[in-house]
Formats: structure tokens, sequence, C-alpha cells
């Protein structure tokens, strides 16, 4: 055997070992397979905190050379990250309403309103930027 082919053989066997399934480039990202579950997020700051913690996973993974065996760990993390990231989508569509609300309450100069709304989204945004 040739040494390619012992490179190439070995590759794709990490690659199959590190559990790593690869959707065609075809395939709509919709359509994937959920082979690995990310964990959970279940409120912003559980979203937050996953964020910190996996960007400075992937951070690392980054940091060097890539290998079969790398991409493998990029490709479970990402899992982690994307349902932080719907997390905060959710979170951030539910504070633009909050704002709206203050938005609304100020042209009609409803003040206990604009004061209850305010405070909810300076609570919730202060997470997010502080």
């Amino acid at each position: 055997m040739t040494l390619f082919k012992q490179l190439t053989s070995a590759s794709i066997a990490v690659i199959l070992a590190s559990g790593v399934a690869f959707a065609p480039a075809s395939q709509a990202s919709d359509d994937r397979p959920d082979h690995f579950k990310g964990k959970p997020s279940e409120n912003l700051e559980q979203a937050l905190d996953n964020l910190r913690e996996y960007n400075k996973k992937l951070a690392e993974v980054l940091n060097g050379e890539l290998t079969p065996q790398k991409m493998g760990e990029i490709h479970q993390l990402t899992y982690t990250l994307e349902v932080a990231l719907q997390r905060l989508e959710t979170e951030v569509d539910d504070l633009q309403d909050v704002l709206e609300e203050v938005h609304k309450g100020s042209e009609h100069m409803d003040f206990d309103k604009v004061k209850k709304n305010g405070k909810q989204y300076l609570q919730t945004s202060g997470k997010i930027v502080d």
C-alpha cells in the first residue's frame, strides 16, 4: 500500500471514529441529521454562559493546525453554539417587543407602561451588553 493510500485510510478511520457524519453539500442544513445534541440553553443566562464557554473551546481548537480529530471536535461544539444562538435570537425578539411597548407608551404618555416595560427592557438587555 502506498503512503498516500495509508494516510487517506488513516484519515478516514479517524473521521469515522470521531462520529462525524457529513451531509452532502447539496443537502439543505434543515435536513441534516441531529447526531449530536448541544447543551441546552433554557434561558438567556444559560445561553450566554454556553456562548462564552463554547466560544472559548472553539478558539482553543482553532488555535494551531486543523486535523480530522479537531474537525470532529469543532463539529460537536457547534451544536451547543447553535442552540445558544437560537435562544439568544428568541430572547432578542422578545426584547424588541418589550422595547416597542416602551416606544408606544411614550407616544401615549402612559407613564406606568413605560416605567414597567422600560425596567424589564433594561434588566434583560443589560444581561446581553454588560
